[in-house]
């Protein structure tokens, strides 16, 4: 007996599967794919977009301003949901496909899903050289959809149409393994979209997918309890994966049973409270003193769900060359860093497993006690910085304070490149969990506004997402604020305007070189000008207030909390003004420089060489 077949283009056969995989958050199923964000055009508009339109009652499409910000919003979309959804974000082929190259990236480096659908030149190449498409002499079945290869977990080139019944579960399962999470592409030959070919009905079967717990291996899980033994400083470093194992709860829980402080990476921030007993702060460049403190004393680090980026090891600065390392991570690249124990398994099941077998061990009392002294004293500096002044122009770190003031509980911060990154990691003190959503694996300038649009969807009206972002990304890229007043997905931007790349710029000084193409003031300009961003805001239908003070922000922010749609409200901030931190940080400063100011900060630069962990 053969096996009942349906006759579908190849483009149709991909959103049925699309619109027929599901999963279950607290219990309830819901469509794995939430929606489509899609600019049509040469190569998706006749072909992938009639599949779309059909099935736009169970599968939504969203039409951005640009591939970036769409793929981004996505993105956002993913982190708000913990991973547990996805969306996906489509393009036509040439420059539509490749503005998605850098979203890819994001996902890549942070660790998220995104299906990404890209058209592509004809697969029997009868009509080349098509509209859009670069040509590469040498090897014709290159695009410029490879340059995905670099930046997606699954890539693909669909050049026939049954290829689709295994590509697909492939890219799923990628999307979904804890593990190797991350974007998956597909690039989708336009003359394949239109070829009809019998699928097995079977392909459409509604399928129910879960995201797998990865138990650890017992021998490392006994090693690691061995180690915890014999700690009289243990201190937990956790990051992102505790967030996207569901594992905020059993983390804190097994800290504070055991007494084991913890400090958290800037995607790890938000797993905790800002007040919780054991948070003890933000580690790292952009951290705090006590965290940083605390790992300098630390004889050994949990590393629970972390990359260790160099922004939360101080690039391998910030803890004792005698400290030993357990790293607990569903990735075996993430775990097996730095000479670590690595326990490869599922944050949340690992940790349940690293409790049962301590038996009645706990870490000194005096431990505790000191890591919650030493935050005690960062809350008071955070104070005294964010207490208002009658300076003319207000910090980040008060303007910061002041929107936290105003921020509900439910509410979620964004922020991404620049300086309020710092300031945020350091200062924004979260009052719920997963409220918190600073991109800094690839700290993508942009980010921001559309992130605000993907966490709007993903809240759906619980809880308003709330950007900061300074002038600079401001400018890069603002387009969703037009799509979120379209969709109706409120959101309240708040624009720090201090006058350029302000960070940067202290970064530039800082190692010696006088400001220089920074700051709009130390630019090859005609004639500085201020962009006076709340009525640009405005002619994209937001409502808007600028504000000339704190007084100004702090009533501004209580009416945003009140309005119908993306509240936009905008103030010129301090460019010199920064909390600080007091993580080193290794960045390339020049051997050979005729500046005295140059050469003192290579002489810093080596000294802070002298302190890294170097094959640990």
């Amino acid at each position: 007996m053969s096996m009942p077949t349906v006759r579908l283009t190849m483009a149709q056969a991909l959103v049925r599967y699309l619109c027929n995989q599901f999963t279950e958050i607290g219990g309830e199923r819901v469509p794995l794919f939430a929606g489509v964000f899609a600019i049509f055009g040469h190569g998706n508009v006749t072909c992938l977009s009639e599949a779309l339109e059909s099935a736009q009652d169970q599968l939504p499409t969203w039409r951005g301003q640009n591939e970036q910000s769409m793929a981004l919003a996505a993105i956002a979309y993913a982190k708000a949901k913990k991973r547990r959804q996805i969306m996906v974000a489509a393009s036509s082929i040439g420059p539509g496909a490749t503005n998605m190259v850098t979203a890819a990236a994001v996902a890549h480096s942070n660790r998220l899903p995104v299906l990404l659908l890209s058209g592509d030149t004809f697969a029997n190449r009868v009509p080349d050289p098509v509209l859009q498409q670069v040509e590469h002499f040498g090897n014709p079945t290159t695009t410029v959809n490879d340059a995905f290869k670099a930046v997606s977990r699954y890539w693909d080139r669909i050049t026939r149409p049954e290829q689709i019944i295994s590509s697909l579960p492939q890219a799923v399962a990628t999307m979904l393994d804890p593990a190797d999470c991350g974007p998956a592409f597909l690039a989708l030959c336009q003359d394949t979209q239109e070829l009809a070919y019998d699928y097995p009905e079977i392909f459409f079967q509604p399928t129910v997918w879960s995201v797998p717990r990865p138990r650890p291996d017992r021998t490392r899980l006994a090693e690691a309890a061995e180690l915890l033994r014999t700690a009289k400083k243990p201190l937990i470093v956790s990051g992102g994966g505790v967030r996207y194992s569901l594992a905020e709860e059993t983390v804190a829980a097994f800290a504070e049973e055991r007494g084991i402080p913890v400090v958290e990476t800037i995607a790890g921030k938000g797993a905790l409270t800002h007040d919780h007993p054991v948070h003890a702060g933000p580690i790292g460049i952009i951290g705090s003193t006590s965290a940083n403190t605390l790992a300098a004393e630390a004889d050994l680090v949990l590393a629970i769900g972390t990359r260790l980026q160099d922004f939360t090891t101080g690039s391998w600065t910030a803890f004792s060359p005698r400290a030993g390392f357990i790293s607990i991570n569903t990735a075996r690249w993430d775990a097996t860093k730095h000479r670590a124990l690595a326990v490869v398994g599922d944050a949340l099941e690992t940790v349940n497993e690293l409790n049962d077998a301590l038996g009645a061990w706990k870490a000194p009392v005096s431990w505790m006690e000191n890591a919650r002294a030493l935050f005690a004293e960062w809350n008071a500096l955070l104070d005294r910085h964010q207490a208002p002044t009658n300076a003319p122009v207000p910090t980040y770190a008060q303007v910061v304070a002041a929107v936290n003031a105003h921020a509900g509980p439910d509410d979620t911060l964004i922020a991404a490149a620049g300086g309020l990154p710092g300031e945020v990691t350091k200062g924004w003190r979260v009052k719920s969990p997963n409220t918190f959503d600073c991109e800094f694996g690839y700290s993508c300038m942009g980010y921001e506004i559309p992130a605000g649009w993907g966490h709007a969807m993903a809240k759906d009206g619980d809880g308003t997402p709330i950007v900061m972002i300074g002038d600079g990304s401001y400018l890069m890229m603002n387009s969703d604020i037009y799509s979120s007043v379209l969709t109706g997905h409120k959101m309240i931007v708040v624009v720090c305007d201090n006058g350029g790349f302000a960070v940067i710029n202290r970064l530039q000084n800082f190692k010696g070189v006088p400001g220089f193409n920074n700051l709009i003031k130390d630019c090859r300009v005609r004639e500085p000008f201020a962009v006076d961003f709340a009525k640009h805001a405005e002619s994209m239908g937001a409502l808007t207030r600028h504000c000339a003070s704190l007084a100004d922000l702090d009533a501004a922010m209580k009416w945003a909390q009140t309005t119908d749609r993306t509240t936009v409200i905008t103030i010129l901030t301090d460019a010199y003004h920064w909390v600080p931190g007091d993580a080193d940080w290794d960045v390339g400063v020049p051997e050979v420089s005729t500046r005295q100011t140059v050469q003192e900060a290579r002489a810093q630069q080596v000294e802070i060489r002298g302190k890294q962990r170097v094959g640990v």
